[in-house]
């Protein structure tokens, strides 16, 4: 079982993530895990509690099945903190049923391409989603910075929003009435910075 206690991380949209793949490989940084696609359930009470509260509960499947929860997010010398549970499953239709069974809801759903590598003891993923190109640095607060500037990112541009939040900016500015940040969904379609209410830090 995997279970972890506390996340800290940064969030980076960029225009080129395979120049920032070059970095990591100039850096010789060690592939945790190749290019694999996820698929995302979050889940929240008919009312909103979660959500409200600033709350995640989602179901994660990628080469595994995941269960996460975290609390809300606290923002520090911009990065995000908060506690995190997450711990693997054996079936990700029946642990589906499990949280709908407890009163929640499928409330979004998201997919992407993540590949992960390591520096300097943090995580660094490659995020490939409907609505553009993202960098997660995770690991102490006090190394992200350092890694953030190896690998050519501005700082001052982190983005301190979940796809959720990025993608009701992408559903508010585009006007979007369907519910899930699928490639689907979003197929053909050209998401600019300023629908999602970021600048690249590339």
């Amino acid at each position: 079982m995997n279970l972890k206690n506390k996340e800290t991380e940064v969030k980076f949209y960029v225009n080129n993530l395979q120049n920032i793949e070059m970095r990591l490989h100039s850096l010789e940084a060690h592939l945790i895990e190749p290019r694999t696609h996820e698929v995302n359930l979050r889940f929240d009470t008919p009312a909103s509690d979660l959500q409200r509260g600033g709350k995640v509960l989602r179901l994660r499947q990628d080469k595994a099945v995941h269960l996460t929860y975290k609390d809300e997010s606290q923002l520090k010398d911009g990065a995000l903190t908060r506690r995190e549970i997450e711990f693997e499953v054996s079936d990700f239709e029946r642990a589906k049923q499990f949280v709908e069974a407890l009163g929640y809801q499928v409330i979004f759903l998201y997919e992407k391409y993540r590949t992960t590598y390591e520096v300097d003891d943090a995580h660094i993923m490659l995020d490939e989603t409907p609505i553009g190109g993202f960098v997660e640095i995770e690991g102490e607060l006090d190394s992200l910075k350092p890694i953030a500037e190896k690998l050519g990112l501005d700082w001052e541009a982190a983005v301190p929003a979940s796809y959720h939040a990025l993608f009701e900016r992408v559903r508010k500015a585009r006007g979007l009435t369907f519910r899930d940040l699928s490639f689907e969904n979003f197929k053909g379609m050209k998401i600019s910075p300023a629908d999602l209410g970021a600048k690249p830090a590339d």
